[in-house]
């Protein structure tokens, strides 16, 4: 399980909608679906970590579609198909990254609940729900 929240969205896409917000340029949302990373080391708003790579897969994002934001308060959005990544080379995934739809701009992150210890081709995969985004506490 993971979440993200607003002190997990990336710096740059903060500042960006801060400028649409303000007026001052015009924000860009991104084209989904989006993708997810998994990461071997911490990532911030500034630095992605260190992203897996390798395997027999081999490694690459995968496709991760959410559901509309909830009308509880905080309002909460999850992934709604399983997000599976196959043939995984040997690591621990500590974080993941959300991505726009080519993979190339990344949007938010956040540190798994626990770290994941995969060896040389598992298969890691999240359940419906697993991963979830929220504005609030």
């Amino acid at each position: 399980m993971v979440s993200f929240m607003p002190n997990n969205i990336v710096q740059v896409e903060l500042q960006n909608l801060m400028n649409g917000w303000l007026g001052i340029a015009a924000y860009t949302a991104a084209t989904g679906p989006m993708k997810l990373s998994l990461h071997t080391s911490a990532s911030s708003s500034t630095s992605a970590g260190t992203e897996v790579s390798g395997g027999a897969g081999p490694y690459a994002k995968q496709q991760i579609t959410f559901s509309a934001p909830s009308a509880a308060t905080p309002t909460v959005s999850s992934n709604t198909g399983a997000v599976t990544f196959a043939g995984m080379p040997a690591c621990t995934v500590t974080d993941i990254g959300i991505w726009d739809n080519a993979g190339t701009i990344r949007r938010a992150f956040g540190a798994l609940t626990g770290s994941k210890v995969v060896n040389a081709g598992d298969t890691l995969s999240f359940a419906i729900g697993a991963v979830t985004a929220s504005l609030g506490v």
